[in-house]
């Protein structure tokens, strides 16, 4: 930059207050207040100057707590909310509000037009002046911040002469009678309130200005909040005095049909009209010098690809390219619209930027994240929902059609980006508010009595080292894709201290395969001197409070060596009061994510087991990989005698538990064999079994395998019975 300015060397009053002024008092206070005053009346026109200033204070207030909360770069507004909300809002908002200023520039550049077209020549197109002030003020921008800042206090000077030339002659021409008739609200040519207002809101949008130069001030975070506020604060009082003194100096049809009255009623008139020229083209530069940034700023953060060209930088560290495009948007604007016509869309624009500025706050603040640590002390839970419903009614009451527009438009950009997968670099509140509702939900949780209707599986798989045992990951998946959790457990022999690297190393793994096969998952990796004791940590620790696995997910050992251990560890989970599934799987799937042809066959021996074997078969069958599959209700009776009372207490089962199912009778003496028989077609056999007690193990891997047979996909279930089926 030129004049000795580097960047991030703007003061507070260079770069925040003064631009902030000189943007807020630009074009509609010279040539379209007189018209609010005139349709709104004197009363109507302070309340919608202090209901604006209301909002936009609410705004700051929520401005100046996030910026003192961070490292504030380019790109203001849209820089402030994606560290808030994350990518795709800051992403949705941030072109919109781009398309905001640009088009701000458009509106400055046409109200400059229109009070140099009374200076100048008739027939000379007002199109053609508009053209190259656009042309100047970019140029201007294009020379260095450096040097429009400096403008800026010249122009400054300008408007408060200016202003002074009004109180002045508005005064000496004050009349209490005149402002008695201009008092109440006048509306003509289809005006209301709030067409009105959305006339005059694009006046006090300029709180953004500095905080669009955050990343050339030298001190953002102190300087936003306090050039902001004061900004808004010297405003207020202008803009309130204005409109009684404009109240009391001229007619109504004055005021509304004379777009020049401020002029008229000032002592001296040519400072009114270089106030005007000052004005106007002070907001043009505002607008011009924030807008490319926020693009720059959206380029750099690579939200949408396309604008990667616009990331750049020249030597002097002026983004050029965005300034290019910054004048061509306004250029198009001043091709097809007039004053009135775009000051309603950017009031849109701006308040949807307000309202989601504040809702940012406002989700800061609820998440009670320790990183949100402010040093503006006066933004709270208040403030900053009041602001951002604020800015929401308003938008409403404005025009609810634009409304819609404007909400689908950040809406649409918001979706589109969310199914992007944007991978930001920078943390958001997202993850901070998870926590906190996870907190709260936790906490009732733990409040509340628990009852068998509620009860859903929390599966603790083992899926062995590395990932050995893969068709154990796929069954858990199966039974709580839709309504549980599933934990990958695995368990490291030997001490902590010479495993500790390879304890990181599993989890790692996990994390990565979890993420590549696209699992809703968890992982759980312990050391421990053996795997029994490591099974047993993993069951005890595991969870918060009565959120903790109720089921153990394990293979099948098919050595008598292996079921010592194995049945010794059977009898410590059931001690520990959580259910066991053991799943004996011969075929070659490999753990792959497909359901074989056949029926889910669950044979059933009591409801101390069944009933959990019939709710995890049916959660099975609710997984998209096996819709289309059956359920069958199997029991093996000695004589036929009893077929027709078991068939219909089946039934009735089913009925009660409102599951759809079939139920079969199978008259056997053996029922092992009835078994083998009537499910080798199955897709899936859900088994019963009851935990041996010591001495037994050998004894019963020999049942198992007897009853099981060749039968390629088996699940054991042993029931804690904290579940009921008709529940």
């Amino acid at each position: 930059m030129k004049g000795g300015e580097k960047g991030n060397s703007f003061s507070t009053f260079g770069g925040v207050f003064t631009p902030c002024v000189l943007t807020i008092l630009g074009v509609i206070m010279f040539l379209r207040f007189g018209y609010v005053v005139g349709q709104a009346g004197v009363m109507a026109a302070l309340v919608i100057v202090i209901a604006s200033k209301i909002i936009t204070t609410l705004t700051t207030l929520s401005l100046s707590a996030i910026a003192t909360n961070t490292r504030v770069e380019g790109g203001g507004a849209y820089f402030l909310i994606s560290r808030s909300l994350g990518p795709e809002f800051g992403g949705a908002i941030g072109v919109v509000f781009f398309a905001a200023q640009a088009l701000s520039v458009a509106m400055y550049v046409i109200g400059f037009t229109e009070a140099m077209m009374v200076l100048l020549p008739s027939g000379i197109s007002s199109t053609l002046v508009a053209t190259i002030t656009n042309l100047l003020v970019a140029g201007c921008v294009w020379i260095g911040a450096g040097w429009a800042i400096k403008v800026q206090f010249v122009i400054l000077a300008s408007v408060i002469i200016s202003l002074i030339s009004f109180y002045t002659g508005a005064a000496a021409q004050f009349d209490v009678q005149t402002l008695a008739s201009n008092w109440a609200s006048d509306y003509r040519d289809g005006e209301s309130f709030w067409t009105v207002f959305a006339l005059f809101f694009p006046a006090v949008t300029g709180i953004m200005a500095g905080a669009n130069m955050s990343g050339d001030l030298k001190d953002p975070a102190r300087s936003i909040p306090r050039g902001t506020l004061a900004a808004v604060f010297v405003t207020l009082m202008v803009y309130a005095s204005q409109a009684v003194f404009l109240g009391g100096s001229a007619s109504r049809d004055d005021l509304i049909g004379n777009n020049m009255v401020v002029s008229d009623v000032s002592a001296v008139p040519i400072l009114i009209s270089l106030g005007v020229f000052a004005a106007t083209l002070s907001s043009a530069i505002g607008s011009m010098m924030g807008a490319p940034r926020i693009l720059q700023s959206l380029a750099r953060d690579r939200v949408f690809a396309r604008l990667d060209p616009f990331g750049t930088s020249s030597k002097d560290g002026e983004p050029r390219r965005a300034i290019f495009a910054t004048a061509m948007i306004a250029q198009f604007g001043i091709l097809v619209a007039d004053l009135n016509t775009i000051a309603p869309l950017i009031t849109m624009a701006f308040l949807s930027t307000y309202g989601l500025l504040n809702l940012a706050t406002f989700y800061e603040l609820i998440t009670n994240n320790p990183s949100y640590r402010p040093q503006f002390r006066y933004s709270n839970r208040a403030t900053s929902l009041a602001g951002a419903i604020g800015c929401g009614l308003v938008m409403l009451l404005i025009d609810w059609r634009w409304a819609v527009v404007a909400s689908g438009l950040i809406g649409a950009l918001h979706f589109y980006l969310t199914r992007a997968n944007l991978n930001a670099s920078w943390g958001d509140l997202n993850s901070g508010l998870l926590f906190e509702r996870t907190r709260q939900n936790l906490l009732k949780l733990e409040d509340s009595l628990y009852h068998p209707k509620n009860w859903r599986p929390f599966i603790l798989a083992f899926s062995g080292s590395g990932f050995s045992r893969p068709h154990l990951v796929v069954f858990g998946s199966w039974l709580t894709r839709e309504t549980g959790i599933l934990t990958l457990g695995q368990v490291i022999p030997g001490g902590l201290d010479d495993n500790s690297e390879r304890l990181s190393n599993q989890e790692s793994i996990l994390h990565s395969i979890i993420k590549d096969r696209k699992l809703a998952a968890f992982p759980a990796v312990v050391v421990a001197s053996d795997y029994t004791a490591g099974v047993q940590a993993l069951v005890q620790c595991q969870g918060l409070g009565r959120l903790r696995p109720n089921v153990v997910l394990m293979g099948c050992p098919l050595s008598r060596d292996r079921m010592v251990v194995f049945g010794s560890l059977l009898r410590n989970l059931r001690e520990l009061d959580r259910s066991i599934v053991v799943l004996r799987q011969t075929d070659e799937s490999d753990g792959e994510d497909n359901a074989p042809p056949g029926t889910v066959d669950v044979w059933w021996r009591g409801r101390a087991n069944g009933e959990l074997m019939v709710l995890l078969a049916h959660l099975m069958l609710s997984h998209s990989t096996w819709r289309g599959r059956k359920l069958r209700l199997l029991r093996v009776v000695q004589n036929e005698s009893a077929i027709d009372e078991v068939k219909s207490h089946l039934d009735g089962l089913l009925r009660e538990a409102r599951i759809v199912g079939k139920t079969k009778v199978v008259v056997s003496a053996n029922a092992a064999d009835a078994i083998q028989s009537t499910s080798r077609d199955a897709a899936f056999v859900y088994l019963g079994f009851a935990i041996p007690e010591q001495g037994d193990d050998g004894e019963f891997l020999e049942h198992l395998v007897a009853l099981v047979g060749k039968l390629p996909r088996v699940a054991l279930v042993c029931s804690a019975g904290d579940m009921k089926l008709e529940s």
